[in-house]
């Protein structure tokens, strides 16, 4: 890298502050109007630019890539997912592709109890009532019955940080947590949450009276929890998702919710976003978030901090602490 400031185009507006810093430090492009970058703009950004900071929600596929100038070195994402990113195809290239783990962890860990809470005690249902139209007659024993979580078993599908997280906050709830990943986490962590390995995820499933999905979204992970996975689960049992769309199939979980094959949903992501399904739109036990899992003052901070500080070692000449290979994803 020459002693010139390198250019640094970010795709979407940023926490202030991040700006500012990215300001001080870089030749720093920003987006000032916060509108997503089209498949055209994003290619004319990797032609001009030395490091390329794009979210979550921009495609750098192996189209753009392989458009990009001899000059781009660096792909700072701005999230902790890298599923946006042909990863093989930048490494091919000799792009050196980084995220931002660890600082959304606690987070998207509320997100995930606020939409367990929400969907087994009809919270939004119950807030709409009480609205411009004010429908509600007073209170009635049998009206609006959710279902209790204290003592029910929550099966977690991942039990990475975020997973792990989940079941501390479950566990103080009374949730009794079980767990599916590709191998056993550490006997001290099993110990002090209490946990419950099970190597099928169709045994688990079928079991469970709360379903949280919080493992990456990865080519293996696809439909994970496809439609014969998601017609074992108990009819009354719920299923929350902060973790990417793609992990369900969404269209068989949107069946089954019409057709009352499983007692709610809450969902921060979907399978085609921003497009959400229309029947999970119309299904009164659906809650439904603009991918928010994430959405707080300081998540964002620290994430533009840690994209400072990636860029700034690979400018000097370093390997950069977040940096992602091939191998991880």
């Amino acid at each position: 890298m020459s002693k010139r400031k390198p250019v640094v185009i970010i795709t979407r507006k940023l926490p202030e502050a991040v700006e500012t810093r990215l300001r001080e430090l870089f030749d720093a492009r920003l987006n000032e109007h916060d509108k997503p970058l089209s498949p055209a703009e994003l290619v004319e950004a990797v032609k001009q630019a030395d490091i390329l900071v794009p979210t979550v929600t921009d495609r750098i596929d192996k189209s753009i890539l392989m458009q990009a100038g001899e000059q781009l070195r660096m792909i700072a994402n701005f999230g902790n997912g890298v599923d946006n990113i042909d990863v093989e195809t930048a490494a091919l290239r000799g792009i050196t592709v980084t995220n931002t783990p660890g600082v959304l962890t606690e987070d998207t860990a509320d997100m995930t109890m606020a939409l367990i809470l929400a969907v087994s005690r009809r919270i939004i249902e119950g807030a709409k009532i009480i609205g411009k139209d004010n429908t509600w007659q007073g209170w009635s024993p049998t009206w609006m019955l959710g279902r209790r979580i204290y003592g029910k078993r929550l099966g977690i599908v991942g039990m990475g940080r975020i997973g792990q997280a989940v079941a501390r906050r479950a566990k103080a709830f009374g949730l009794q947590i079980h767990y599916h990943n590709r191998k056993p986490v550490h006997a001290s962590i099993e110990d002090e949450l209490e946990a419950t390995y099970w190597d099928s995820l169709g045994q688990m499933l079928a079991r469970m009276d709360i379903v949280s999905v919080n493992c990456p979204h990865t080519p293996g992970t696809y439909h994970l929890l496809s439609a014969p996975r998601l017609k074992l689960m108990k009819p009354e049992a719920i299923i929350v998702n902060t973790a990417r769309g793609e992990i369900i199939d969404e269209n068989a979980l949107a069946r089954m919710l019409k057709a009352g094959e499983i007692g709610g949903v809450g969902l921060d992501v979907f399978e085609n976003e921003p497009a959400v399904n229309p029947r999970l739109l119309d299904s009164p036990r659906a809650v439904l978030l603009p991918h928010m899992g994430s959405a707080t003052i300081e998540g964002r901070i620290d994430m533009g901090e840690k994209v400072i500080i990636n860029i700034k070692t690979f400018v000097d000449g370093h390997t950069p602490p977040d940096r992602v290979l091939p191998s991880m994803v």
